[in-house]
Parts: structure tokens; C-alpha cells; sequence
């Protein structure tokens, strides 16, 4: 621990990042893949989280004895078994949902290196944003407007969203999309999956086939801002007729765009599995190790006025006497671990079974100087020096969550003369340890203790899931679909947060016991006018708990209620060799939804609060034409939507001069946008291929968006349209089965944007000119024209 008298060593002033600096990629061949064999199996597991994990191999010995008598196996019937453990989540060509499939060839084309939001930016009314404006680290995305916590992702049929935020966090993932075989995007309510509720949008990865020949790959990518990425993957074939494995490790490094953005991130995935005539047991396991420089304080007006677009506030400890500033790099540090056991048996051609138990573990912490810090936000005493009160001070924080997750599911698939019947359970629990510790304080009265901890919560979160779905081909043409899920989730937690409470004049206390009770049918028709024609409608039920923030960050007793979504959808869809068409229907009705309100709480915090009544309704169309046959093409899709809350109150403090708080401010506001829903998203590709040579020119645009539901223009992000071009080439070789180089320039007309933004409403200041308002905007920018450069090589 530093003692009062001691300062952390302050870093040199920033000047990283500035430039587009290309790596040394013989020096990260020569150094680099060995960095990638770190060690993940340095923490000391708790012993309840080892009864946990070694419940998650406890399906490999079943699937093992049912194989004894198996025959040999067949490299086609092994793809047909390993596709089984996605398909109680997976919609088809009979489902009446929005979906789009990407499969991993598309993914491999587009990886540099940036997670698997920037890599779906070109799927219909997808948004992605990224903290470091690189698309590496932190990043996200929004698919119809709806946030990423209510986006449900699952892995194998396994949730990915974390049990209480209900978001998925991709840089704990670094280059994940190297080990997935395909994706669905599913967008409105989708098909029943298991997690979080789907409360707008759904993807459901597969991870990769086991490899049934011995293959290798190595992957170099580099480029702008110090950005570079080695992949090595290994997989043995089929081993004695029965055994396969497969390996990847992975290490991404950069500076980012924006100022100490920077990013140092592992990654491994490995699975084993023993296929039979009829029956695959797999064990599967990944993980990531993420060390990323924060930059979530975004970038405000004056400081891009003073310092350009790429300044980062975070860590700012003092400024000298030449003007220099100097920082304390802040940091994320996160590692997550996820093992997955999964049986996969075919009783018969109709009827297949897949059960699957899963554990993730993570630990991790954010390092983080803060300025001008109250004492008593930090549960330390205020103290007397020199006759005066000294209140504030400068620390370090490091606030951290120790958690695991754990549980079961399964499904049946079942196909008798014109039924096709989905049977699946699924059942979990969430146990996380939040706490927060100080490691150093600039100025105060005494040494504090070691790691000194001034909050310390725990969380506990059960929740469990039955669905049946049922497709009915009542004539060769109609498919009647339906889909009935019970959903229930109890949710306590327990002990003192890190928010200080001027009520309760000390750190909050939370003492919550929750359990929510829901119901989510669906129905819908798909006719099938014949080979190339299809129409299908539906209508689907969602409902959504609230999830942790909305409960720590709200006043004592002033707690929010799930909401409600019901979706209608209406689409069409043609397909034929050279053309393909679709168009979507879409009107989302929300009950309750949880927006952003204006209010602060008793700590601070800004507050969300139920609307009653709001929706949103647009048209989808997706486009694909193969202008030349096998040489050009183009694929295009286009949003258009409406977002409103009918009826919405905002609320604005007022304070006095001394910043004391006089009064709450009411306006009620109609027909008003929900936040961060731009009206028109589109995006295209044209594509030219030919002798192992591929271009791709792709554009994206987004429209203007409000930053909050006053509908302000003055509280909003301007329209962007972004272009890029990406370049492939396969070159013949003797020696290695294939080498691909591959050319990424990024926003190629040097557009300065921002994807992503947030205002903080501080409210009105009475002085004797009148009411002065206040509000901090602050923008994500992201990087200009950059480039990326990719060398693979399989053997």
C-alpha cells in the first residue's frame, strides 16, 4: 500500500496513439506467439466454485459409456451432430422471426481483430460503438435502438449476459469470432432462448466444428495505432476414429485511438470431443484476459477545443507548471474463463437430444486515480488541519467483482408426419461478490489500513426456464408455429454499496429480495407461395426484469418494475440464384419501459423510471443481387423506424447558487423519441471476386439520434456515413495448403464521427440573472482513415 507521504510514479505526458503507426510484424512473429501461453489457472478457486465446475464435466462419462458399442463415425454425420446443440435457439426458414445468419467464412473475411459488434455492422439496424474508436476493446452495439443489456446472447445454446448488468462485455472475448462456426441475429422478441430476455434482439453463436482432418492456421494482423493481432490454431483430425482437438490462442494489442485506449488482451479456446455412430460428447472451453486503459469518460465540447479529438480525461492527476498535464493509467482488468460440457445423442432421423452443463468464472477489478474525491463518499472521516475542515482529496480506487455462473440446460427435438416439436429446460445461478478498496490517498490525518475496503455487497441470482415449441405444416404450403415459455428469477442483494447516502449519512445499505414470475408465448404463420417465395407474421411476448443498476442506483424503496414488450411482425422474402429480397414489418409496443427520467437519486446517480406507454414500428429491407454472375455483387439493407414515448415527464433539479437543491422541475413531453434510436440505418456492400482476388467497398449510415427523450437538438449525435474497403488475396502455394493477405482501410474520407454519446443533466442553477442550466455532453469519438493489415497461412 502507498503510505500518505507517498505519490504513485507519474507517467510521461501522452503522446501514444498520435499517428497511424504501422507494427513491426517480424517482431511480433519472433516475440510475440510466445506470449500467447499465459497462464489461466493462477487463481485460487473457491470451493463452492469448484463443486460448480465439477458438475459441468459430470455429462462426459455418459456420453462415453453410450459409445462402447458405436461404430465408425462419418465426417458428415459428426458436422450433422455438432449443428444439433444450437437448435433449440435457432429459427429456420419456417420460423415467422427476422433473422439474418452470418456464416464463418464472412466472419474470417472481415476479422482484423475487432470484437464481434463491429463485425455485424453491416446486418440490418445494427449500431456498433467502441470506447477506443478502434472497434477494439470496449465495444457494443444496438439493434432496432434496444441497448446491449437487452440483447440476449447465448454461446451453444449457453447465456453469455452477465446475470445482473444483462450485458454481454466482448473484451473479455478478444477475437472470439476465430472460434465461431456461425451466428443468428434475431431480431424483436425471436424464438424462446435461455438467459436474459430477448427484449428486442437475440444472437446465438455455435462454436466451431471439431476438424475432422489435422489442419493449422497462423494469423498476423496489423496496423493504425499500434494494433496487432497473432492467432495460432491447431487441430489434430480424428484421432483412433472416434477423437478430435482443437486449440487457439490469441493476443491483441493497441494504443487506440482515443489517448491511453490502449488494449492488451489474451484469449485461448480449446475443445476435445468423442463422436459415435449416433451420440458426440464435446468439452469446451474459452476464455480472455483483458487489461484495456479506460475511456469511458467520452470527450466534451471544450476539452476537443482545447486538447483535439483523441484527449482522454480519465486519470488526470495534476497539471505542472509549464502546462503539462500527467496521468495515472487507469485501467479495466478482467479475466473470465467459460467451460462447457455438451451430449449431443440422435435417437433417430426425428428425435435428438442435447444437454449441456456450463460454468464461467471471472475476477477482475478497474484501477482508477480520482480527483477531488468527498472523503465520505469513500467511507473516511472528514478531519481538521491547520484550523481548516479538509473534506476532499485525491485516491486510488480499485472496485471489484469476483463471480461465477453456473447451471444446465437441454432440449428435444422431435419430428412426427407434419409436427415438429422443441422441448427445452434450462436452469442457473449467479453468485457475485462486489467490493471496493483504496490503495492510496493523497492527503489525510492517518495511514490506512492495507487495502483498505469501503463497500462490499454480494449478489445471488436464481433463475430457471421451460419452453415448447411446436411447428405444424397444416398444408404444403402453411407452417403454423407457436412457442410457450415459462420464465422465473429470484435476485437478492445484500450489503453496502459504493454510493454514499446523505440520508442515511453513510455508505447505502441494500437489503434487496426479488423474484419475478413470467409468461412469453408466441405464434405466428409461414406460407410458402412456392421455391422462391415466402411470407410469414407473427406476434411474441417478452417481459424483462430490471437489471442490478437500476436497482442500486435508485433511491431506498424507489424501485422499478419489470417491463413488458409485445411484438408484431409481418414479412416477406425471395430468394433465387441471382436475386434475393426481403422486407420487414415491424411494431414493438412496450409496457413499462425503463428510460432515463432526469431525476437524480440521493447519491447522485442519474435515475430511469417506467413509462407506461411507448413503441417502436419500422420497415426492414435486405437486398442481395448478383449483378455478374460469380464476379460481382451487391447486398444492401436499409431501416426505417419510429420511436416514441406518448407520454414522458422529465424531471430537472434546481440549486441555488451554493449548488444547494431547492426544487424539482416537471415537464411533461409527448410523442417524443426514445433515446439513441436513430430513424434510418442502412448499410452496403459491393463486392468484386475473381482468381482468388476479393474487394469489398462497404458503407454505413446512421441518422441522428437524441441522447436523451426531450427530443432537444442541442442533446444530440449528428448523422454519420461511413465508407470502407477491404482487399483479399489468395495466393497458390505448394508448401502450405493456403495464404490469404488482406488490406482493411477504414473510413477511407477521414469523416470525424462519434457512434456514441451521453449527457449528464446536472439541472438548473438559480442566480440573480435567473436560471442557468447545466448539462455535460460528452462524445466517443472514433479514429479516421486508418488501415489494417492481414497475413494467414493454412497448413
Amino acid at each position: 500500500m502507498r503510505t500518505a507521504e507517498n505519490t504513485p510514479s507519474l507517467p510521461e505526458p501522452d503522446n501514444t496513439g498520435v499517428g497511424n503507426s504501422p507494427p513491426c510484424l517480424l517482431c511480433g512473429i519472433a516475440n510475440g506467439i510466445p506470449s500467447l501461453f499465459y497462464d489461466f489457472c493462477n487463481k485460487t478457486y473457491k470451493m463452492k466454485k469448484k463443486i460448480l465446475l465439477l458438475a459441468a464435466f459430470s455429462l462426459l462419462p455418459f456420453g462415453l459409456v453410450a459409445q462402447v458399442a458405436q461404430g465408425q463415425t462419418d465426417s458428415l454425420r459428426n458436422v450433422e451432430l455438432q449443428a444439433v446443440q444450437v437448435v433449440a435457439t435457432r429459427a429456420t426458414a419456417k420460423t415467422p422471426v427476422a433473422y439474418t445468419n452470418v456464416r464463418k467464412a464472412e466472419l474470417t473475411k472481415s476479422n482484423f481483430g475487432q470484437d464481434i459488434p463491429y463485425l455485424l455492422m453491416l446486418t440490418p439496424s445494427v449500431v456498433a460503438t467502441s470506447d477506443a474508436g478502434t472497434g477494439i476493446g470496449y465495444t457494443g452495439f444496438r439493434v432496432r435502438g434496444t441497448d446491449a443489456n437487452r440483447i440476449n446472447i447465448t454461446t451453444n445454446g449457453v447465456p453469455l449476459n452477465d446475470s445482473e448488468s444483462q450485458s454481454v462485455f466482448w473484451v473479455n472475448m478478444p477475437d472470439f469470432a476465430a472460434s465461431v462456426e456461425d451466428l443468428q441475429v434475431q431480431r424483436g422478441v425471436g424464438t424462446s432462448t435461455n438467459g436474459a430476455g430477448a427484449f428486442g434482439a437475440s444472437i446465438n453463436m455455435r462454436t466451431e466444428n471439431l476438424g475432422m482432418t489435422p489442419y493449422g492456421r497462423v494469423d498476423l494482423s496489423g496496423g493504425s495505432f499500434g494494433t496487432f493481432r497473432r492467432s495460432v490454431k491447431l487441430g489434430s483430425g480424428r484421432i483412433g476414429r472416434h477423437w478430435a482437438v482443437d486449440a487457439r490462442l490469441s493476443k491483441i494489442c493497441s494504443d487506440g485511438y482515443v489517448d491511453r485506449a490502449d488494449v492488451d488482451l489474451k484469449s485461448y479456446f480449446a475443445q476435445v470431443g468423442y463422436f459415435g455412430t449416433n451420440t458426440a460428447v464435446k468439452f469446451v472451453t474459452f476464455g480472455g484476459k483483458e487489461i484495456t486503459g479506460i475511456a469511458w469518460n467520452g470527450l466534451s465540447a471544450e476539452d476537443e477545443a482545447l486538447y483535439g479529438r483523441r484527449y482522454n480525461s480519465a486519470g488526470l492527476m495534476y497539471v505542472d507548471d509549464q502546462g503539462v498535464p500527467h496521468y495515472y493509467h487507469n485501467t479495466d482488468n478482467y479475466e473470465q474463463r467459460h467451460y462447457q460440457a455438451i451430449l449431443t445423442h440422435s435417437f433417430s432421423r426425428s428425435l435428438q437430444l442435447n444437454l449441456t452443463a456450463h460454468y464461467t468464472d471471472g475476477f477482475g477489478y478497474t484501477d482508477e486515480y480520482r480527483r477531488g474525491r468527498k472523503l465520505k463518499e469513500y467511507a473516511l472521516q472528514q478531519y481538521t488541519e491547520n484550523g481548516v475542515t479538509i473534506k476532499k482529496t485525491d485516491l486510488i480506487r480499485q472496485k471489484y467483482l469476483d463471480n461465477g455462473f453456473g447451471g444446465f440446460i437441454g432440449s428435444l427435438a422431435w419430428r412426427t408426419g407434419a409436427w415438429e416439436w422443441l422441448f427445452g429446460a434450462s436452469g442457473n445461478i449467479y453468485q457475485g461478490d462486489h467490493f471496493g478498496r483504496i490503495t492510496y490517498i493523497k492527503q489525510y490525518f492517518e495511514a490506512l489500513p492495507p487495502n483498505f475496503e469501503y463497500y462490499r455487497n454480494n449478489a445471488e441470482k436464481k433463475e430457471g426456464a421451460v419452453f415448447t415449441k411446436a411447428n405444424w405444416q397444416l398444408t404444403p404450403a402453411l407452417n403454423v408455429f407457436a412457442d410457450l415459455q415459462l420464465r422465473a428469477i429470484d435476485y437478492t442483494i445484500d450489503g453496502i454499496t459504493d454510493e454514499y447516502d446523505d440520508v442515511q449519512d453513510g455508505m447505502q445499505h441494500i437489503a434487496l429480495d426479488k423474484a419475478f414470475r413470467f409468461f412469453n408465448p408466441k405464434a405466428g404463420l409461414t406460407y410458402r407461395f412456392d421455391d422462391a417465395h415466402t411470407a410469414f407474421a407473427s406476434v411474441a411476448v417478452a417481459h424483462r426484469e430490471p437489471n442490478r443498476t437500476n436497482y442500486t442506483e435508485a433511491g431506498i424503496g424507489q424501485y422499478p418494475t419489470p417491463e413488458r414488450l409485445i411484438d408484431y411482425e409481418l414479412g416477406y422474402r425471395y430468394a433465387s440464384p441471382a436475386l434475393s429480397v426481403g422486407l420487414g414489418l415491424y411494431y414493438m409496443q412496450y409496457k413499462d419501459q425503463l428510460v432515463l427520467d432526469g431525476r437524480l437519486s440521493d447519491v447522485g446517480q442519474m435515475l430511469t423510471s417506467n413509462v407506461p406507454d411507448s413503441y417502436r414500428m419500422g420497415a426492414e429491407l435486405t437486398l442481395g443481387w448478383q449483378l455478374v454472375p460469380r464476379l460481382l455483387r451487391w447486398d444492401g439493407a436499409l431501416t426505417i423506424s419510429r420511436n416514441k414515448i406518448k407520454e414522458y415527464t422529465q424531471y430537472t433539479s434546481v440549486y441555488d447558487a451554493d449548488y444547494e437543491w431547492i426544487d424539482l422541475k416537471e415537464e411533461v413531453l409527448h410523442d417524443t423519441d426514445i433515446a439513441y434510436s436513430p430513424s434510418v440505418v442502412g448499410s452496403s456492400m459491393l463486392t468484386f471476386t475473381c482468381a482468388g482476388m476479393e474487394a469489398a467497398w462497404t458503407s454505413r449510415f446512421v441518422g441522428s439520434q437524441y441522447l436523451d427523450n426531450t427530443q432537444r437538438s442541442d442533446r444530440s449525435l449528428p448523422s454519420y456515413w461511413v465508407n470502407d474497403l477491404r482487399l483479399g488475396y489468395t495466393i497458390p502455394m505448394s508448401l502450405v495448403r493456403k495464404m490469404t493477405v488482406g488490406l482493411q482501410l477504414n473510413n477511407l474520407f477521414g469523416l470525424a464521427y462519434s457512434s456514441n454519446a451521453y449527457i449528464y443533466d446536472a439541472g438548473y442553477v438559480q442566480t440573480a440573472a435567473g436560471l442557468g442550466a447545466y448539462a455535460d455532453l460528452r462524445y466517443y469519438p472514433q479514429a479516421g482513415f486508418n488501415v489494417m493489415g492481414s497475413l494467414a497461412i493454412e497448413f
